[in-house]
């Protein structure tokens, strides 16, 4: 089984909600199996210290991860029309990985939650795309063969699988935002077997 690496943070749970989806379209493809995991929150207090295993949901990620992994989904929550500031920690810290090319050649795809439906969604995949070109990734999108992008009245960009979750931050994902965030975990499996095959 080739493994992909569904790696997000994830503050009101609607970020999560979609990586759930994500890892349901990956195990969709026969010989793909989702690895989820978090990233920890960040802190302003300079000695505040995170449990090594979170309360609750996936595990930290771990260089390993990255490592094992033959496709990586991203996601982070908007903020200001950018990925969150945990995530963009983690992200900085991985200059081992970009000098030794762990990630370089493999597809990722990102995606995001906005508490409204112009709340800079598609700058903050944007912005997620930007590290991962730097280490050499193939990076995917969502076609407009799926037709739900063409009738969403909620998340959903060419620029990966999104969510709307309104001003209460509500984890609850419409029909097309979960058929959105399927598609994308089963192309995103599909290509990175194919390139797995490849090497």
């Amino acid at each position: 089984m080739h493994e992909i690496l569904v790696l997000y943070y994830s503050h009101r749970g609607s970020v999560r909600a979609l990586a759930e989806q994500i890892a349901a379209g990956i195990h969709q493809v026969p010989g793909a199996v989702a690895r989820v995991r978090t990233v920890p929150p960040v802190s302003t207090v300079c000695e505040a210290i995170e449990d090594d295993i979170p309360a609750d949901g996936p595990p930290y990620v771990e260089m390993e991860d990255l490592e094992a992994c033959v496709g990586l989904a991203l996601g982070s929550p908007t903020r200001f029309g950018n990925m969150a500031a945990p995530m963009k920690y983690f992200l900085d810290g991985l200059t081992a990985a970009w000098v030794n090319g762990v990630l370089e050649g493999k597809p990722a795809c990102v995606f995001t939650s906005s508490a409204s439906l112009h709340g800079g969604q598609e700058s903050t995949l944007l912005s997620m795309m930007l590290p991962l070109f730097h280490h050499g990734m193939v990076v995917l999108g969502l076609p407009f063969s799926e037709g739900a992008l063409s009738h969403t009245r909620s998340g959903g960009t060419p620029y990966g699988a999104s969510h709307v979750a309104g001003a209460d931050g509500g984890a609850v994902l419409t029909e097309d935002e979960i058929r959105l965030a399927q598609a994308q975990g089963r192309r995103l499996a599909q290509v990175a077997l194919k390139l797995a095959e490849a090497r």
